[in-house]
């Protein structure tokens, strides 16, 4: 009963993405000793928790700041304290959530210098990526890009921004997989909830002026590069990938004014002034 309710709040935290997690199967996959086959687990309560909480983070539900109750979300999720505060406790890890003493869960207020690091560290993961894989060798890896390529434009003719998040993201993580490097990728992916946050602004502050549509012609773009195998056109099509409008006053609405993040703020507005608006070097942008 309780998976159920649970299931019913993800569907319910975002009706248009059509995603019922009473869908999920188990999965074969390789591993036994014997060289066998074996039957993964389905999602468990801590897992669909996790995921219904992240959706109600990107959906706007629970905004930077919010206090996490923890009796209003037993409630609409029918679940037990236990699994919820585990749920808690890998959004936590994942810098969405923090713990203050007697005082519980708070969603985290993400600083100025906390979007400098975000920026900077997924620019030069994908430098390295498109260094070590680009032209690419690998079929199965240009196939990958290809598929959240597709997903991203299902659901754009959809007309679902929320829903887009998570394989726009999955298609930047196919581009730092086209190097095959494995931690490069884990590097990555250690970071993907408050990158996918990052996204979900940037996505909403470009909303008046790109369409969905238009946001996966960018990627595709960028992905025709990447198959043509020039990898100088690669670096140069991520530098005008995307904009940074929801960088726009920033200063004045997050915290964390550290030299260095007020110095790459800096950098980042003189390269696009001088590039003008047709032709920005951004180098690294969510979206």
């Amino acid at each position: 009963m309780a998976h159920e309710k649970v299931v019913y709040c993800l569907q319910k935290s975002d009706r248009r993405n059509k995603r019922d997690l009473r869908n999920f199967m188990p999965t074969v996959q390789n591993g036994p000793p014997e060289g066998g086959r074996r039957i993964a687990s389905p999602p468990s309560m801590v897992q669909l928790a996790t995921e219904a909480l992240l959706r109600m983070l990107l959906n706007g539900e629970l905004r930077p700041g919010d206090r996490v109750v923890e009796n209003r979300l037993t409630h609409e999720l029918g679940i037990s304290r236990p699994p919820l505060r585990e749920a808690l406790r890998v959004l936590e890890q994942q810098g969405l959530v923090v713990q203050v003493p007697r005082r519980g869960a708070y969603v985290t207020r993400l600083s100025l210098h906390d979007l400098y690091e975000l920026y900077t560290l997924r620019g030069e993961l994908e430098r390295i990526a498109v260094e070590l894989g680009v032209p690419c060798k690998d079929p199965a890896r240009l196939d990958r890009c290809r598929r959240a390529l597709a997903v991203m434009q299902d659901f754009a003719e959809r007309g679902d921004p929320s829903a887009m998040l998570e394989p726009a993201y999955e298609f930047h993580a196919s581009v730092i997989g086209i190097s095959g490097h494995r931690r490069l990728e884990d590097a990555y992916r250690s970071v993907q909830l408050q990158m996918m946050m990052c996204m979900a602004m940037n996505r909403l502050a470009r909303s008046q002026r790109e369409t969905l549509i238009e946001d996966v012609g960018r990627h595709r773009a960028l992905l025709d590069r990447i198959e043509e195998g020039d990898r100088d056109a690669v670096l140069a099509e991520l530098a005008v990938h995307g904009d940074k409008t929801f960088l726009v006053g920033i200063e004045e609405r997050l915290d964390g004014h550290t030299p260095d993040a007020l110095a790459w703020l800096e950098r980042v507005r003189s390269a696009e002034e001088q590039a003008g608006p047709h032709n920005r070097p951004a180098g690294p942008t969510f979206g």
